[in-house]
This record gives structure tokens, sequence and C-alpha cells, in this order.
């Protein structure tokens, strides 16, 4: 029997093969045409934009009759290269098994799709060519993110998704439960007991990996979490989704400043990995997505992070020849378009904004000398805004638990995070990025439901 091997499309056109016989390619069906002498098959198997043209140089003696686009093959033959074409290579097929046909009411016919047709059938959009480049750059920056903090010796943490506790204080928790929705069991204050539910008490999914990540953080080091996050909030905006992933590092013995030099170097390396790893989709978003894309990233890795205070940007922003449509003043959270201005207009680069007001960052966040302040930073960005938010952990036993008893808090409930405050607490930071926001930035798609493959939102959980 004759011996075929196989190989991926990518790998014949950047000819990273030597072999040019009895060669095997399995893919589907991007464009069909056929004359009386000779037809031409354009497949596509996923590992790459481009596709290999399949030459048939015999029509009659194949079953043409059932390829249609979208259809999936088995093609034997050989490799030919040719010259003066856009690709250099080309496969002569000697046999073409259909593998699975497709119907003629195939929804991805050879035409532009708008993005929120495509939404509808998110099951067929992995095969355009925007979303074929859109997941494998996502595998790619993924790769990105395990490789940058394992060459910096941190440890890959698996954090609960389902947990009793949110981390956030929002109260927009997913709720985990086994209990019968029409006929749930009450305690006698006339509420759901959730004592009979399956953990024996409520619990939800996880918004933030970032408590637990502390803990092992003061066990063990220097750690990082990536994993799903989920936030029960009704926003139908394009840059919210209900279920996302997060990247949460939280290292032991360190202060913000040291944070702020490896929250710099994390996203000038994503950004270079990109630019230089991810070739091939970094042209496709410059090209189709938004022009100028791979210069703004380029900058972003050259530039010179600038710095400063809550408080200082409050003074810029007052200053500034500007009409906002969110008033300005200290002590308000700053809106995206005081964040742009911010690092498009008066510092034209990234800057960290850090110490904002205690009253509007979260509970865990460690106070300032000045009662008044914690120490929180977010990393602004153009075009965006932030992209990074962290803050030095509250390690100060009573602090954190005054902070958090004037939230309301159930200290109880919370007992295990304040004991690592009670045995050989340190000094520990931490921060988190969101993997869609990233990608959105660095492709410049504009709607998250766009870089994620089955997005959750609101009235939607298809597939």
């Amino acid at each position: 029997m004759d011996y075929f091997k196989r190989f991926k499309v990518k790998d014949i056109l950047n000819d990273n093969i030597e072999e040019y016989e009895d060669v095997l390619v399995m893919g589907w069906v991007k464009t069909f045409r056929s004359s009386k002498n000779i037809a031409f098959i354009e497949l596509n198997d996923g590992s790459s934009l481009e596709n290999l043209q399949i030459v048939v140089l015999s029509p009659e003696e194949f079953p043409l009759d059932d390829i249609a686009n979208g259809a999936s093959l088995r093609v034997e033959g050989y490799l030919d290269k040719v010259e003066g074409r856009e690709q250099s290579i080309e496969m002569k097929a000697e046999k073409i098994e259909v593998l699975g046909e497709a119907p003629e009411d195939y929804k991805l016919q050879k035409k532009r799709h708008s993005f929120e047709f495509l939404r509808e059938i998110a099951h067929l959009r992995p095969r355009t060519n925007t979303f074929s480049v859109m997941n494998r750059f996502r595998s790619k920056m993924a790769y990105a993110i395990h490789k940058f903090y394992n060459e910096r010796d941190f440890y890959y943490i698996h954090t609960p998704i389902i947990t009793t506790g949110d981390a956030e204080g929002a109260g927009e928790m997913f709720r985990v439960s086994t209990l019968d929705l029409e006929d749930p069991p009450m305690n006698d204050q006339g509420e759901v007991d959730f004592s009979q539910d399956f953990f024996g008490q409520e619990t939800g999914l996880t918004v933030s990996g970032q408590l637990q990540g502390e803990l092992l953080a003061t066990a063990i080091g220097d750690i990082y979490t990536f994993g799903p996050t989920f936030r029960a909030e009704n926003s139908n905006t394009s840059r919210h989704a209900s279920e996302f992933w997060m990247i949460e590092p939280e290292m032991a013995f360190c202060e913000l400043d040291d944070m702020l030099v490896l929250m710099e170097d994390f996203i000038k390396y994503l950004f270079r990995y990109a630019l230089e790893e991810a070739e091939e989709e970094m042209n496709f978003f410059n090209k189709w997505i938004d022009e100028g894309r791979k210069e703004i990233i380029q900058e972003i890795v050259e530039a010179d992070f600038g710095q400063i205070t809550y408080t200082e940007a409050i003074e810029i922003l007052e200053a500034a020849d500007e009409d906002f449509e969110f008033p300005v003043e200290w002590g308000v959270d700053l809106q995206s378009e005081h964040e742009r201005y911010l690092t498009e207009k008066h510092f034209n680069k990234p800057i960290f904004v850090t110490d904002y007001p205690a009253e509007i960052k979260a509970f865990y966040m460690r106070l300032n000398e000045d009662g008044k302040t914690v120490k929180a930073v977010d990393c602004l960005v153009p075009q965006v805004g932030e992209i990074i938010g962290g803050s030095q952990r509250e390690e100060r036993y009573e602090v954190l638990k005054e902070k958090m008893e004037n939230e309301g808090m159930d200290l109880e409930k919370y007992s295990w995070y304040l004991d690592i405050r009670k045995y050989g607490t340190v000094p520990h930071s931490g921060f988190g990025l969101g993997f869609e926001r990233l990608l959105m930035y660095l492709s410049g798609m504009s709607n998250i439901r766009d870089v994620i493959p089955f997005p959750r939102t609101p009235k939607s959980a298809e597939y």
C-alpha cells in the first residue's frame, strides 16, 4: 500500500518540508472552480491564513460533483513549485476523497459577512479568515503569558471556579446551587436555607482568583493564575462579557514600586511577542481590522512608561482645556475619557496612576500613611485607558480587619483570608489583566464578543 505522509498547509506554504512526492493534506474547501480540462480547489486546514491551491488536471476522474464550499477533503498528490505567482507552491491531486459534504445552505459563502451576522453563527465563524486568525492569535498569546511567568520562576496556580467569596464586593456573582428552584427549603427567617444545598452554604462562580492567589503567594512566593472568571453584570457594552479570562499574578515580599517594574515588563513582553511571534496575525489585523495597529503596539514597546499619583492626575485634568462629559474632582473615579486625555494628549505614552482614594478602591488594598489613599495602581494606555489594575495588598491584620468591618463584610466567612495576616504576614502585591481586553487592544477589534470563541453576555449563552 502506498504511504502518504500528512502535512499541514502552513508547512507546505512556508516550504518547511523536504518531501514533495506522496503528500497527503486534509482540510476544508474555501473556494472551488472547475472547467472541462482543469479544476482548482483552495484548501485550508486551519493552520494558516493562506490556502493551499489544489490543481486537478483531469477533472472527469475525480468526484468533483460532491465538492462545494465548506466540504472537507482528503487529498493525495505531489507538490509542484511554480514561478511568478503569489504562492510559489501548489499541489497536483492524484486522489481526492470527500470526507464531508457541504449542502447549498452552507452559510459561509465567498463574500464579506458582518461581525454581527457571524456572532449569530458562532459555531461556523471560526472558519472565516478573521476568526481563524483570532483563534490562532488567542492561542499564541496564551502561550506567551505562560512563557513570561515561567521564565521568571512564577508558579501557575489553579484557583477555584466555585467559591463562597466575592473578591470584588460588587455582589455580581452567578449562584451555584442544586436546590429545587420551584420549592427551595426555607429557614425560620423565611430565607432560602442554603445549609441544605450541595456545599452546605451559598456559593457562586468566581469573579477573581486573587484572594486564593494571595494564600499561595504567601506560602510559595511568586504565583499567577490564568483562568475563567464570571460577572453577573447586566451590561451590553462592547467591552463587557459575563465570562472572561483573567491573568492574576501575586508576589510575596513585593511592594508597589517593585510591581510596577513587572507590570511594564509584562506589557512590553506580550506586545513584542505579538509583533515577532504572531506576525501573520498582526499583519492581518493591521490590514483588515485597524490600519496602523502595529505601529501603536511598537510605540508602546519602545515607550518609557510614565508615573503619576491620582492627585497629580486630577490636577492635570482640572487644568486641561477640555469639555469632559464626566466632571473632574478629587474623589471621583477616572473615566475612560480622562484616562485617554492623560495618555494621548498630556503624556503621549502609557502611564501608571497610583495612590487612589480609599473610598473608590477595594478593601484589600494597602492604606497609605495619609489615611485617605491606598497603594493602588492602574496602567493606562492610549486609545483605551486602563488595561491593568492592581495594588499592594493590606498585610496588617488590624488595619485589614477594620476595613472589612467598615465594609460590613462577614469576618467569619473571610477568616481564612485574615489568617495569613496573623501568621508570618509579609508585604505582597498583585494585579489583574483581562485576557480579552488584551486581545482587543493588540488586534484592534472593537467588540469583546469577537475575541472569544463563544461569548457569554446578558440573554446570550448559546453553544
